[in-house]
């Protein structure tokens, strides 16, 4: 059974909804735009299904047209070389990989990409760690919450085209975006958001720095008691 998301990772961005769609794909195409950290299933209608999404190294790093070619529930995930190679205190153990469940960094499901019959090594998946939709992570392709990995996986036939959006096309549909220090994208526009979130930020520094002046004197002055007493 899929573990109910936490309401508090269910923020606007994050939370599937309907939404309107001007993009120039057609209808049962799946847009992928990893700059906003958004995915679209684009309907009849000027309509769109929009998903929150997490977004990998991996995730950064292929655009353009692919088509979805292969589905697995509950896949198999074994990390690339270049994974292990970039990172082998973390990776070189797994390398013989991990059977497909709830504990796989894939997830419920993931759908496969390929291009020209070749597959491009792109995912887009579940995940393991609900906290991190919305956000960019160190490592993996596309993550979704696994119960929208698993609608997406009911709704998306073999053979569904996907487009992976540059961050020119990013910036010209969607606008820039700035990261709060939550992790969490809003648009550049939120400039209310983003004053508070750098205040908090400021606030939060201040605090830091004078608990830790405060801790320093109280050891100092206790150094200096413990001194006096010898």
């Amino acid at each position: 059974m899929i573990p109910a998301v936490n309401p508090k990772y269910l923020n606007e961005r994050n939370r599937r909804r309907w939404v309107d769609y001007a993009g120039p794909e057609a209808p049962g195409t799946i847009v992928v735009d990893p700059y906003a950290r958004l995915l679209y299933h684009v309907q009849e209608g000027g309509r769109a299904m929009r998903f929150g999404i997490a977004v990998g190294r991996e995730g950064r790093g292929f655009h353009g047209s692919a088509t979805v070619r292969r589905k697995e529930q509950y896949p198999y995930w074994a990390p690339t070389k270049n994974m292990i190679r970039q990172d082998p205190e973390v990776y070189a153990a797994l390398a013989g990989g991990l059977p497909g469940g709830l504990d796989n960094p894939l997830g419920a499901r993931a759908l496969y990409l390929y291009r020209g019959g070749r597959d491009t090594m792109y995912r887009i998946h579940g995940t393991m760690d609900p906290a991190s939709i919305g956000k960019a992570t160190s490592a993996g392709c596309i993550r979704l919450f696994n119960q929208d990995i698993i609608d997406m996986f009911d709704e998306a036939e073999l053979g569904t085209p996907v487009r992976v959006r540059t961050r020119a096309e990013s910036l010209a549909l969607e606008g820039a975006m700035v990261e709060l220090t939550s992790g969490y994208l809003v648009p550049a526009t939120a400039t209310d958001l983003i004053e508070a979130d750098r205040t908090a930020n400021e606030a939060a520094k201040a605090a830091a720095e004078a608990a830790s002046a405060s801790a320093s004197a109280r050891a100092q002055r206790e150094a200096e008691l413990t001194g006096q007493a010898g």
